[in-house]
C-alpha cells in the first residue's frame, strides 16, 4: 500500500467531518475500493466539491485527479493542487502529456481519478462520457472502479461499484470503436447506480 503525501492526509482528516457534517454526505459500497494495486476512479461530475467527496469516501490510498488547468494559473492554488496529487489538463485540445502522466500514476500502482464526462454537468443531468478513462485503462491494463455522485434533499450520494477489469469492459484489441464501448459500459454502471439511489 502507497504511502499518501502529508499534506493530502491532513487535508483529507481535517475535511472528512466537515463534509460529512455539512453536506450530509453519504458513502455506498466504498470498500468495494481496491486496498492495494492500480485503478482509476471514473465517476460523474456534478460539483467543483467531488475531488473531496471522493477522497473522503476511501481510507487506504491517495487519489491523483485530473484537474483542469485554468485552476493552476494561481500560484498558491498551483502549489496545492500539485501538493495533494492534481495534475492539470488543457481540456481544449488532446493534452498527452496528461495522458501520459497519468498512466505512469497508474502503471506506478497509484489510483487515477477521472470525471468520465469531461466537464461538469451544470444540471445535475448525465453527459456523454469522454474515452480517457477507456484509454488509459485498457493501455495500462487496470480495472476502472465506476463512482456515481448524486445530489439528493437529503444531501449527497456517493456510490461505489466494483472494479471493472478489462473483459468486463470489453476490451479485446484497443482503437477507438473499443473505447467508446468501454466509455459506454462505465456510463451505464454509473446510471445504474444513480436509479438505485433514487429509487
Amino acid at each position: 500500500m502507497s504511502n499518501k503525501p502529508r499534506l493530502y492526509s491532513f487535508f483529507r482528516w481535517i475535511l472528512s467531518p466537515i463534509f460529512k457534517l455539512v453536506f450530509r454526505v453519504e458513502f455506498i459500497n466504498p470498500h468495494n475500493l481496491p486496498k492495494e494495486g492500480p485503478y482509476i476512479i471514473a465517476s460523474n461530475h456534478i460539483s467543483g466539491i467531488d475531488p473531496i467527496i471522493i477522497a473522503i469516501g476511501q481510507k487506504y490510498r491517495q487519489i491523483h485527479f485530473m484537474a483542469k488547468a485554468e485552476l493552476f494559473k494561481n500560484k498558491f492554488l498551483e502549489w496545492l493542487f500539485l501538493s495533494i496529487g492534481c495534475f492539470p489538463v488543457d481540456r481544449g485540445k488532446k493534452d498527452i502529456g496528461a495522458v501520459r502522466h497519468f498512466e505512469k500514476v497508474v502503471e506506478d500502482g497509484e489510483v487515477m481519478g477521472i470525471f468520465i464526462e469531461g466537464t461538469r454537468s451544470k444540471t445535475g443531468e448525465f453527459l456523454k462520457p469522454k474515452n480517457g478513462a477507456s484509454l488509459i485503462a485498457f493501455d495500462t491494463k487496470s480495472p476502472v472502479v465506476p463512482v456515481c455522485l448524486t445530489k439528493t434533499k437529503k444531501g449527497i450520494i456517493c456510490h461505489f461499484g466494483e472494479p471493472l477489469s478489462l473483459e468486463e469492459l470489453g476490451f479485446e484489441k484497443g482503437g477507438a470503436r473499443e473505447y467508446r464501448e468501454a466509455s459506454r459500459i462505465i456510463m451505464d454502471k454509473i446510471k445504474l447506480f444513480r436509479e438505485q439511489d433514487l429509487s
